[in-house]
This record gives structure tokens, C-alpha cells and sequence, in this order.
């Protein structure tokens, strides 16, 4: 029993922490919208240089890009939904007071 106690005590750490959970799930939802304009950016971006570029090599390269950016955009909006899911059924101590939704 005295070796739980520690631990017990851990485990609520970060929920009892003053504004830690409310700074945690702003920081996410930052890097996210932050995320967000940059897939906006590069996509925006890509496509106006595929308007100049003559080589069909090249332009498979922006294409390339672009879809590489789309990847790591949509990866970055799922992880906090799916962290905070697999989080609160696997009842770790960070999922249920921090909110990792974007939305």
C-alpha cells in the first residue's frame, strides 16, 4: 500500500496544477491553428509556382510537396482528438483534464 501512495499522488499532478491543463490545451490549439495557416501558405504557394515552372519533373516535385503538407496537416488535427479518445479509455491522468480537441 505505501508504494501505490506515490504514485497515486502522481497521477494527478498535472489536473491539480494551477492553469497547466488550460495552458497545455492552448498551446495546441495554437500550434494547430498555426498548422493550419501554413498547410494555406505552402498549398497557396505551390500552386502558383506550378503556374511557372515549364519542367514536367518540377512540377511533380510541388505536387509531391503539397500532398506532404497535406499529410502533416491532417496528422497534426488528428492526434489530439485520438489522443484525448485512446487517452480517456485507456484512463491516463492527462486526458481527462486537458482538452486536446482544435476545435
Amino acid at each position: 500500500m505505501l508504494a501505490v501512495d506515490p504514485v497515486a499522488a502522481q497521477t494527478n499532478a498535472v489536473c491539480e496544477a494551477d492553469r497547466l491543463p488550460e495552458m497545455i490545451s492552448g498551446f495546441f490549439q495554437l500550434t494547430t491553428a498555426i498548422g493550419l495557416m501554413g498547410l494555406v501558405v505552402v498549398w497557396q504557394a505551390d500552386s502558383l509556382l506550378e503556374l511557372f515552372t515549364m519542367r514536367p519533373e518540377q512540377q511533380k516535385a510541388l505536387k509531391r510537396h503539397k500532398q506532404t503538407a497535406l499529410q502533416s496537416t491532417v496528422i497534426l488535427v488528428v492526434l489530439g482528438p485520438l489522443y484525448t479518445v485512446a487517452g480517456s479509455v485507456m484512463n491516463l491522468p492527462l486526458a481527462e483534464c486537458v482538452d486536446l480537441t482544435p476545435w
